[in-house]
């Protein structure tokens, strides 16, 4: 009896020992992350001036390997990747993030300076930290900052499929996006990795490049879901432009989890606008 109940506390401190492992090990991602943030704004601020004697092409190259870090995030896993709309890239390498529909506004000012700053460092510290463009003031474009979820927020937005419903992973609850405010848009992405984030969209705020904080998706779109059945599906993003493909991937997805897709609504139409 001595013996079966230490065995028990024995299996009982290794699962609280690994779980606590797993939340350490998840702590220091999300710090690391911020780290990362970090050295991003530097190089694209005050590094520029603290080296302005020592600007050569390994400097200029520094800059694009972060930044080309940021949006490819999660290619290699998958051959059928798709990486942020170029349009978007501005966004994404944004240590602030600010919503690239707006912040494209002063980039294409800046592109007509020839200020020989780099943007942000033009845009937050140098010649153009005075201007307020009328179509998006400094004020709404500060305000329209876009959330990038961390390892740790992320797992709130996981959901997985079982029976054929959609359901999150943490909680076991069923998707059902028909609550809440009239008009709220449910938006999706699915990663190279082939995990399902779902969430509300918030303009200026909660976008598709939120969930992977713009790494790459296999498929993106927004949808409707009643007690964790779909109701329909849209190939809907500004961010990742998804194409009819990536929509098969995802109905393909669907299915091999055993989702009835019979009376599902399809909508494979790619806008060119942001949404």
């Amino acid at each position: 009896m001595d013996q079966a109940f230490a065995a028990v506390k024995l299996q009982n401190m290794y699962r609280s020992f690994r779980h606590r492992r797993m939340l350490a090990d998840t702590i220091i991602m999300e710090l690391w992350g911020h780290a990362i943030d970090f050295a991003r704004l530097n190089i694209s601020t005050t590094f520029f001036f603290q080296c302005i004697n020592e600007r050569s092409s390994n400097t200029r190259w520094t800059r694009i390997g972060f930044n080309a870090s940021i949006v490819g995030r999660g290619v290699s896993e998958n051959d059928e990747a798709q990486i942020l709309a170029f349009q978007h890239w501005i966004e994404a390498i944004d240590p602030r993030h600010r919503y690239g529909h707006y912040l494209r506004l002063y980039y294409n000012r800046w592109c007509a300076s020839n200020a020989g700053q780099p943007f942000f460092y033009w845009m937050d510290l140098g010649a153009g930290k005075e201007i307020d463009l009328p179509e998006c003031s400094r004020s709404m474009l500060h305000e329209q900052s876009v959330k990038y979820l961390g390892p740790l927020e992320r797992n709130q937005y996981e959901y997985t499929v079982s029976e054929g419903k959609v359901i999150h992973k943490q909680s076991g609850h069923y998707l059902h996006t028909t609550r809440g405010p009239q008009g709220a848009k449910w938006i999706f992405v699915v990663s190279t990795s082939g995990r399902l984030y779902v969430g509300k969209k918030e303009k200026g705020r909660f976008h598709h490049s939120s969930f992977l904080a713009g790494g790459a998706t296999i498929a993106a779109g927004s949808l409707v879901a009643e007690h964790g059945i779909l109701k329909s599906i849209s190939g809907c993003s500004g961010h990742y432009r998804p194409t009819n493909e990536s929509i098969e991937r995802f109905l393909f997805f669907l299915g091999d989890h055993g989702v009835n897709l019979k009376g599902v609504q399809i909508d494979r139409v790619t806008p060119v606008i942001a949404c």
